[in-house]
């Protein structure tokens, strides 16, 4: 039997490290909330080449006194929690006492602190998980803690960092929740020496601002509401002020910036009926609910919470934005200035302004006044009968008497998932050799792999026979129609042919759709790159996620013929667009581009220019319902070269065949 080893504290540290720290910016996380954490009112973050080199945070909080500097290094040491029953209590953003002491086994860390009313200041340096010793420095009151050289004692991870853009828009995008989750705290983050982002502590219109600047701030609802004991406040983006990707939408439970999905889906399908498909909402929430009721010890990096009853925050979440984007009586309590607005004789919110696309309601369920009754927090509240259904999600097990169905149950409803229970749909089993297809058992022995043998030849013989059935598929579509004899036009939309017992329709607009496109498909494959130098520049705007994405793939956007450049403060200047493709709309494109980010997926220019080409093609065939000539429709029959297995670029088929025995099936003449 294998010895059982008490681990040293330097391998226990960094086993914990890799929970904690596992990018730099969990180290600028973890630092800001100690900071925060401390009753700072002004944090101070530097970094160097995206947190690798260098990351110090810099608050005028409490401090750490000297006695207390080693204790601070060491593992499950924490000022925040004393006994067992302060974690049902929790009001701290740090509490597990793993940060500095995982931070210290991977880097070179150095804390200076001067208590609160302290006469001096003391600093303590770590490497890799060594302590130095206790010593006297300059700082005035607060803390200022250093990391350098993160991961240098563990290469494997230091390997799979991502670029120093990459990890910089990361921390970024985490300094700018700091910021919108701590209105009344100032913030200033410098990014290789140059101030990026700065705030003044004013109020979460002014975080709001620094963050996304003021213009966004114009198009948000400020809201403010009270629903069974839960608070909602902040900003909701209108439904005209939509975004490519979900990097604009930060969510913050009792002052914590998590990602939730059950928050996330009531606001998600609230917005549902007023955004087109690949539009996101814009919002930065907080959800204020008593700490009794959230569980924020999910995880060590603290991403997410869980909550009592799932369903109570779905319900509230989704009745309160509903009311504010539907306009409604409610809404008047709930958007700040809402009342004063209505005492004027003004309408808030205008609902011509935001039409809804489709009207969603939910349904009716039996017994859900009562559910709605009884689902209070603190005290029973009456409601309308639309909130009262929004409530009506129980099963018949928590519907006994008049028992309470608010925090005391942790099922998830249907459109509301718990964080924690996700399901994945599991493609059907595959059949032996590892293939989907519809391959007969005969046909399966051929590419069975002998004993011993290879799999990745038994793929490559695989794929080699399907490629072969494929041009055998081809062959089999193509007609030459040296007979075919032309029967006329239905509908100004559909060329009728007819060759021998078989009859073919042709979709005018289809066929022609697609000749184009494959035209403009080749020109493209084979022209050299020519730009369109632009009148007056396009200016494209990103936030820090979206900058970093875009200076990853500057190359590729050129190398179509965008002529794109940095125009600082995370804009982008483009100058020249590709020649085939003058008369794109640029907005449009790059909200697709920016589509991808947040995603796991790699950039793939060459679909969106697919798309354009497409609906250039589309733009440019001639449409159904339009009376071509003689002369017309037979230059377009003779383009297709007879080829009628051919689709247009949206999918739809270009020909259909009938034979004469489906016709006659059609009037009784043959059974």
């Amino acid at each position: 039997m294998a010895k059982i080893n008490i681990l040293d504290s330097s391998i226990y540290n960094r086993i914990a490290a890799g929970e904690v720290v596992d990018r730099p910016y969990s180290v600028v996380k973890e630092l800001v909330e100690n900071s925060l954490d401390a009753h700072a009112k002004n944090i101070t973050v530097a970094i160097e080449r995206g947190g690798k080199d260098l990351i110090c945070v810099t608050d005028d909080g409490d401090g750490i006194e000297k006695s207390e500097l080693r204790a601070a290094f060491l593992p499950h040491a924490t000022s925040k929690i004393a006994k067992v029953e302060d974690l049902d209590d929790i009001r701290t953003l740090g509490f597990r006492g793993e940060a500095i002491a995982s931070i210290a086994s991977v880097s070179r860390m150095r804390i200076r602190s001067r208590a609160r009313g302290a006469e001096e200041a003391f600093e303590l340096s770590c490497a890799g998980g060594t302590l130095g010793e206790v010593s006297p420095c300059p700082l005035g009151e607060g803390t200022e803690i250093s990391v350098e050289n993160l991961f240098y004692n563990t290469p494997v991870r230091e390997r799979f960092l991502r670029t120093d853009k990459g990890e910089e828009a990361e921390i970024s995008s985490y300094v700018s929740r700091f910021v919108l989750g701590n209105p009344q705290v100032s913030f200033r983050y410098y990014i290789g020496g140059k101030l990026a982002l700065q705030s003044f502590g004013g109020g979460e219109e002014e975080a709001v601002a620094a963050v996304y600047g003021g213009a966004a701030v114009q198009q948000c609802y400020r809201i403010d509401a009270v629903k069974h004991g839960i608070r909602l406040h902040g900003y909701l983006g209108k439904p005209s002020f939509t975004k490519p990707n979900r990097t604009y939408q930060s969510v913050f439970v009792n002052g914590r910036y998590v990602v939730n999905n059950t928050i996330a889906s009531a606001i998600g399908n609230a917005y549902g009926g007023y955004l087109m498909k690949r539009q996101y909402p814009f919002y930065v929430l907080f959800v204020d609910v008593p700490p009794a009721v959230v569980d924020v010890n999910v995880h060590p990096n603290k991403a997410d919470v869980r909550f009592e009853n799932n369903q109570v925050i779905y319900g509230c979440v989704y009745s309160v934005v509903s009311a504010v984007l539907d306009g409604n009586a409610a809404a008047l309590d709930f958007v700040v200035g809402a009342k004063d607005a209505a005492a004027v004789g003004e309408d808030f919110p205008k609902q011509e302004d935001t039409p809804k696309m489709a009207e969603i309601s939910p349904s009716k369920l039996e017994n859900g006044s009562e559910i709605a009754k009884n689902a209070v927090l603190h005290s029973t509240v009456s409601e309308t009968d639309r909130e009262k259904d929004l409530f009506a999600f129980a099963p018949p097990s928590q519907m006994r008497g008049g028992e309470r169905a608010v925090f005391h149950d942790s099922g998830a409803h249907p459109a509301a998932p718990a964080a924690e229970k996700t399901g994945l749909p599991f493609p059907e089993a595959a059949p032996a050799g590892g293939a989907y297809s519809k391959t007969s058992p005969a046909d399966a022995g051929a590419f069975a792999a002998s004993p011993g043998e290879d799999i990745f030849a038994e793929n490559k013989r695989f794929l080699e026979e399907q490629e072969r059935m494929a041009r055998e598929k081809a062959k089999q579509q193509k007609f030459v129609f040296e007979n075919a004899v032309y029967k006329g036009s239905l509908f100004n939309t559909y060329l009728i042919y007819e060759e021998g017992d078989n009859a073919y329709i042709i979709d005018q607009h289809a066929a022609h759709e697609r000749l184009i496109f494959d035209r403009l498909k080749a020109e493209m494959e084979a022209r050299k790159v020519v730009s369109q130098p632009m009148l007056v520049p396009y200016i494209l705007t990103l936030n820090r996620e979206e900058g970093a994405f875009f200076a990853e793939h500057l190359a590729t956007i050129r190398d179509i013929g965008f002529d794109i450049e940095e125009f600082g403060g995370g804009s982008f200047k483009i100058s020249a667009v590709p020649l085939d493709l003058q008369d794109i709309d640029l907005s449009a494109f790059f909200a697709d581009v920016l589509a991808e980010v947040g995603t796991l997926r790699a950039i793939k220019l060459s679909e969106l220019l697919r798309d354009k080409l497409a609906m250039t093609a589309c733009k440019h065939a001639v449409k159904g319902g339009m009376l071509l000539t003689d002369a017309e429709q037979q230059a377009l029959f003779a383009m297709l070269h007879g080829d009628m297995g051919l689709k247009c670029p949206h999918g739809r088929p270009v020909a259909v065949r009938m034979t004469k025995a489906e016709i006659e099936k059609l009037f009784k003449r043959i059974v």
